[in-house]
């Protein structure tokens, strides 16, 4: 499986603080738990590639995902 191939696999994600000083990234799929844990500049440098992601999707054109909100 690809990057670019869809999937009707739906997941939860959750992201947060471990008691250890980790950033935890929890996926949870029908028979899945999955935890995974970074250290805090790891967990930046992740966060900085999902940006860079995102903006590249939004300069393709694509409108997958959730319809942004109006503003106000």
């Amino acid at each position: 499986m690809s990057i670019n191939s869809e999937s009707d696999i739906a997941a939860n994600l959750q992201i947060g603080p471990t008691d250890r000083g980790m950033v935890r990234i929890y996926v949870e799929a029908e028979g899945i738990d999955l935890p995974l844990d970074f250290d805090p500049d790891e967990a930046v440098e992740i966060a900085e590639e999902l940006m860079a992601a995102a903006e590249a999707a939004r300069q393709s054109g694509a409108t997958g995902g959730k319809p942004k909100k109006p503003r106000r």
